[in-house]
C-alpha cells in the first residue's frame, strides 16, 4: 500500500505514579504501514502528551489507508511525500463558459472582444493578439466573501488587507464521514489563531451536479463560526456550496456569514482539492483583484507546501477512562 496510514487500536496505559487510562477504537496518524506495537505506543503517548507512563498495552490493532487528520504524533516531515521540496496545490474550480456554481444563478459567458483575426490589421505582419471578455456575477467558481458582501460599509475587495488573503498559515479540519454541521466540538482540538481554517467536507465532488445545491450540503454552524472568531481565525474556507446551512430549516438565516464577516474574517466558498493537503504545515492564498465597490469575487486559491507541520493537535477518536496529562485531561473528538 502507498499513501498515508492511520492505526485503529485499543490501548491500556499504566502510570508510574498510579492510575490508568483505557481507550477503545482509537485512531492515530502513523508514518507508514509497518509500525510495531512499541512504535505505536510511543506515538500514542506523544500524541496525548502523557507523563510518567510505565506501560502501554496495545490490542486489536488494525492499519488502515486513510488521509492523516493531524496531531502531535506525525508531522508533514514524516509523511511519504516529505522531502519532495516546495509544492503548489490547486484549490480552485475551473471557470468555463456556462459553469454553474449556484443552481438558479446566472452562469458566466466567456467570449472574445478582440479576435486574433481582427487584431492583425492593427499590428505588424505575423503579430496578433486575443482579448477575451467575461460576463459573470461575482459569486462564480471558487470565490472570496469580504465584509462588504454582508454589511453596508464593510471592507470591500480593495479594502481587505493582503495579510488576510495571502501567505497565511493553513489548517485543514476534516469532517467525519456523513457529518453536515461543523460545530464547536469538531473545532475544539485545533489551534486556529492567525490561520486560514479550511473545512474539508468532500462536498466538492458534487460541484456542477444537481446534488451540489441540495439541503444535504455540509455547513458551519453559527456557534462554530463564533468559536472561530473567539479563537482568532484569520480566514475560513469550505469546499461546500455555502458556509451556512441552505436547507429550508435554516429559513434564510446566515449566522456563519454574519459572525465571520462582522469580525473581518474573509470567507472562501467552493474550494476543491483539500484532500491533497496535509493537516497543517502549509501556506494558503486566495487573493482576488483589488476592485472597489465589490464584496465578492472569484479567486485562484492555492496552498504552498514546503515546511514541516507545526504539530497542531488534530482529530483523534476513541473513549478514555482515567489518565494523566500535562495541563488537564486529554481531549478526544468524535469518531472520524
Amino acid at each position: 500500500m502507498t499513501g498515508e496510514f492511520r492505526a485503529q487500536f485499543d490501548a491500556e496505559v499504566a502510570f508510574a505514579n498510579g492510575g490508568g487510562l483505557r481507550t477503545e477504537g482509537f485512531r492515530l496518524d502513523i508514518p507508514g504501514d509497518g509500525i510495531d506495537d512499541a512504535g505505536l505506543a510511543a506515538l500514542f503517548v506523544r500524541h496525548l502528551g502523557l507523563l510518567m507512563v510505565a506501560e502501554v498495552r496495545i490490542t486489536n490493532k488494525m492499519i488502515v489507508q486513510e488521509a492523516h487528520k493531524g496531531g502531535r504524533a506525525v508531522t508533514a516531515s514524516d509523511s511519504p511525500a516529505a522531502g519532495a521540496g516546495r509544492r503548489l496545490v490547486e484549490l480552485s474550480h475551473v471557470i468555463t463558459d456556462g459553469t454553474i456554481t449556484l443552481p438558479g444563478w446566472p452562469a458566466p459567458r466567456i467570449t472574445e472582444w478582440l479576435t486574433r483575426e481582427a487584431s492583425r490589421e492593427h499590428y505588424a505582419a505575423g503579430t496578433e493578439f486575443q482579448v477575451a471578455r467575461i460576463d459573470m456575477i461575482a459569486n462564480t467558481g471558487t470565490y472570496l466573501d469580504t465584509p462588504a458582501h454582508r454589511y453596508a460599509g464593510g471592507a470591500d475587495l480593495a479594502g481587505t488587507a493582503l495579510d488576510r488573503l495571502a501567505d497565511l498559515p493553513g489548517l485543514v479540519v476534516r469532517l467525519p464521514s456523513g457529518t453536515r454541521a461543523v460545530d464547536p466540538l469538531l473545532l475544539a482540538p485545533y489551534d486556529v489563531a492567525g490561520k486560514a481554517v479550511l473545512l474539508h467536507t468532500g462536498w466538492d465532488a458534487h460541484f456542477g451536479t444537481d446534488r451540489y445545491g441540495t439541503p444535504a450540503a455540509p455547513y458551519l454552524t453559527g456557534d462554530g463560526a463564533r468559536s472561530l472568531v473567539q479563537a482568532g481565525a484569520a480566514l475560513v474556507g469550505i469546499d461546500s456550496i455555502n458556509i451556512d446551512d441552505m436547507s429550508p430549516a435554516a429559513a434564510g438565516e446566515r449566522p456563519a456569514h454574519s459572525a465571520l464577516l462582522a469580525a473581518h474574517i474573509p470567507i472562501v466558498e467552493h474550494l476543491t482539492g483539500l484532500a491533497a493537503l496535509p493537516p497543517d504545515g502549509f501556506r494558503f492564498t486566495a487573493a482576488p483583484p483589488r476592485v472597489a465597490g465589490m464584496g465578492t469575487f472569484p479567486v485562484r486559491a492555492f496552498a504552498v507546501l514546503d515546511h514541516p507541520a507545526s504539530g497542531t493537535v488534530g482529530l483523534v477518536t476513541g473513549t478514555m477512562v482515567g489518565g494523566q496529562r500535562p495541563g488537564g485531561p486529554s481531549r478526544l473528538s468524535p469518531p472520524a
